[in-house]
C-alpha cells in the first residue's frame, strides 16, 4: 500500500458519519468512502470514478452453532471470488469489533488483483467507524 495521496475527512457537513480518503493502491488511485447508517455500513471503494460490483455481507447468528456470514452480489460481476472475500474478510472483522451493523460494499476497481484487495482491506481498517 502507498502513501495517501489526501488526508482523511471526516466531517458535520454531511448528516450520516463518514469518512473519506483518496490512496495510491499499486499506481491507482483509488477513493474510498465508508458511511455509518443506523444499521449497516456503506463502503465505496472506487479506481474507475463510479461504483462497480455492489455486494451485502452480514452475519447470520444461530443458537445452536457458530455464527456464518452471508456474501451476496446484489449487482455487477458474479463471478469474481476475491471481491466476495474481500466483502467476508471486512463484515468478518466488524463482526468481531463487537458492531452488530451488515455491510454494503461497491468496488469499483481497475485492478482485481488479491494484492490491491488486500492493501484495500488493510485501509479500511485503519480507517473504520466500527
Amino acid at each position: 500500500m502507498e502513501v495517501p495521496m489526501n488526508s482523511t475527512q471526516s466531517g458535520p457537513h454531511f448528516p450520516v458519519q463518514h469518512q473519506s480518503l483518496s490512496l495510491d493502491i499499486k499506481g491507482n488511485k483509488t477513493d474510498i468512502v465508508i458511511s455509518k447508517y443506523e444499521d449497516t455500513f456503506l463502503l465505496i471503494v472506487a479506481q474507475i470514478g463510479c461504483m462497480g460490483t455492489i455486494l451485502a455481507a452480514k452475519k447470520d447468528e444461530s443458537v445452536f452453532s457458530d455464527p456464518t456470514y452471508n456474501v451476496s452480489v446484489l449487482f455487477g460481476k458474479r463471478n469474481e471470488p476475491l471481491l466476495q472475500a474481500c466483502a467476508r474478510q471486512l463484515i468478518e472483522h466488524i463482526s468481531g469489533s463487537g458492531s452488530a451493523r451488515s455491510l454494503v460494499i461497491s468496488l469499483g476497481l481497475k485492478d482485481h488483483s488479491q494484492g490491491t484487495l488486500k492493501d484495500i482491506i488493510v485501509a479500511v481498517i485503519e480507517n473504520r467507524l466500527w
